[in-house]
């Protein structure tokens, strides 16, 4: 099952012939067409940063939840939360703590989250603040050099299981990154020496040490639809231990590994050479990273067999927190949609973008802080238009095909085609649902990207005109067509899905209809082709299911 592709050499055309019934017989190389699961746009947030972002019972974040809801009711499930990231392995547990974290910043090891942190008895009261939520609760194995990390494990594995129940719990973790234990940039946690066979045997000793507190604490908890893990949830493909090689080691010996759980970062925020263009609107550089993780997926199951999924447990821009006017602009959101959709066609099964306070590429910013004021961000737009495009996931699951314009467009005479663009296609039912573009030459508004909004950039924005040839559908058939605006690639704000504003300060972040955005827009299939123009730094949803 696949995409059908024609080749049509014009500069300013790109054309792809796809298949509107994906049963028909193929005749281009196969895509893959992946199945997201339920909670496809789903998120991670970092340890310390939970409260601030969920509140408490007396102080629940209103702001939060609506922008959780707003995702749910587009794709059927609010978003999985991931409450882990590298503070649950410096997090340590006070019984005598009166309030939810107390954390201490070390601007040596990191200046953006605290790496000495005791948590008490109400840090567990945010996991009750958002209706209809399941979270995956990570557990300290890292120990951050602390003697009472053993006891922390005990004692925060049975709060935590009662806390959550089977309602709120979705899977449990142990230990984030443990693949860079011995080589942190925040200091080395585990000897040089530290192989697969060690955190083997060191995972499975915690684990089983969890599953034997739950078992006192709440029994109900054990069955396997409710007792289970992401693993092994490490930082990447190359570093000092290798995931392939702990499930030969017998990572997964008691059967409780429930998602290939592995995290991804296109680069660094202080890598030589980042750039917005270059580094996060390349589609080019987005396939090559994600093909890394499905390469190293592929190795796993040859091991752990074909009944594990794989999920992205953790990722976002660029690491070490995002950079600014890179990993929080609109730019960022086309990479975001470009690389969530890029990993929903390759069959991996849920996405969870990292968050936490005052971090430069969070969708949002849960609270107002001496750093950064409370505010919907540039890459929750994304998220959104991720969302619409799939759709209701759990009425109708869909498969999404990535249409490489490349390959659609050999001869073109833009040699960006395929590199600053991409293209997929949504089947529901084996039929053409939805095709999304998305444009990812950069327009920066200001002029040269100076972020002086007084002095706009003269240069006008360019269009591109996409033709997909949709095989089936009668000419006149109407198509409606959904925007992601933004002024350019370089805004951070005045962002708008179909029309919609999601803002902070408009409605704590529900959706707001905004009467000076156009909307309702429509193409029709003619010549068995429907065509629409993209400006540079857009994306655009075809929608052939709403009329």
């Amino acid at each position: 099952m696949a995409a059908i592709f024609c080749v049509l050499a014009l500069s300013s055309l790109a054309t792809a012939k796809i298949a509107s019934n994906t049963s028909r017989p193929l005749l281009a190389a196969d895509i893959i067409l992946g199945q997201p699961l339920e909670g496809f746009v789903s998120f991670s947030i970092e340890f310390s940063s939970f409260p601030d972002f969920a509140g408490n019972r007396s102080n629940p974040n209103k702001f939060s939840n609506n922008l959780l809801n707003n995702l749910g009711y587009l794709t059927g499930t609010k978003p999985y939360i991931r409450v882990g990231g590298n503070t649950q392995d410096f997090a340590i547990y006070n019984p005598n703590l009166t309030i939810a974290l107390n954390g201490t910043v070390n601007a040596t090891r990191s200046p953006d989250y605290p790496t000495t942190i005791e948590i008490g008895p109400s840090y567990f009261e945010s996991y009750l603040t958002w209706p209809n939520v399941k979270f995956t609760h990570g557990f300290n194995m890292g120990g951050n050099h602390d003697n009472r990390q053993w006891d922390t494990l005990l004692q925060t594995a049975a709060i935590a299981c009662k806390t959550l129940g089977r309602d709120r719990l979705h899977w449990w973790e142990y230990g984030n990154e443990p693949d860079l234990f011995s080589i942190s940039s925040q200091g080395p946690v585990r000897p040089s020496n530290y192989n697969e066979s060690d955190y083997v045997a060191e995972w499975l000793a915690g684990t089983r040490a969890i599953k034997g507190v739950i078992a006192e604490s709440c029994p109900d908890m054990l069955s396997n639809e409710t007792y289970g893990y992401l693993a092994p949830s490490f930082a990447g493909v190359a570093n000092a231990l290798n995931a392939a090689r702990t499930w030969a080691e017998g990572l997964d010996e008691d059967g409780t590994v429930r998602y290939f759980s592995t995290h991804n970062y296109i680069s660094g925020a202080t890598s030589p050479g980042v750039t917005l263009q270059g580094t996060l609107m390349n589609h080019t550089r987005t396939r090559a990273s994600v093909e890394a993780h499905v390469s190293e997926f592929a190795e796993i199951s040859a091991v752990a067999g074909q009944g594990l999924r794989q999920i992205m447990g953790e990722t976002n821009s660029l690491y070490n927190q995002g950079k600014p006017g890179l990993s929080n602009s609109f730019g960022a959101a086309l990479w975001g949609i470009d690389f969530n959709l890029y990993c929903a066609s390759v069959g991996i099964g849920r996405v969870h973008m990292h968050m936490g306070t005052n971090y430069r590429y969070a969708s949002w910013q849960p609270i107002t802080t001496g750093l950064t004021v409370a505010g919907t961000k540039a890459p929750y737009y994304g998220n959104i238009a991720v969302a619409a495009f799939l759709g209701n996931l759990r009425i109708e699951p869909v498969q999404i095909a990535h249409l490489d314009l490349a390959a659609s467009e050999p001869n073109a005479t833009d040699a960006d085609v395929g590199v600053r663009d991409s293209a997929y296609a949504a089947y529901v039912d084996n039929m053409l649902t939805r095709i999304m573009v998305i444009n990812m030459r950069a327009y920066n508004y200001t002029l040269n990207g100076t972020g002086d909004l007084d002095t706009p950039n003269p240069v006008p924005r360019k269009t591109r005109t996409y033709t997909f040839g949709v095989e089936g559908f009668q000419d006149g058939r109407e198509v409606v067509v959904r925007r992601l605006y933004a002024n350019g690639s370089d805004a951070i704000t005045g962002i708008t899905w179909d029309g919609l504003s999601y803002n902070y300060e408009l409605d704590l972040g529900k959706p707001v209809r905004l009467r000076n955005v156009t909307t309702g827009e429509k193409v029709e299939v003619k010549d068995g082709a429907v065509e629409v123009a993209v400006p540079d730094s857009q994306a655009v949803v075809l929608d052939f299911d709403t009329i």
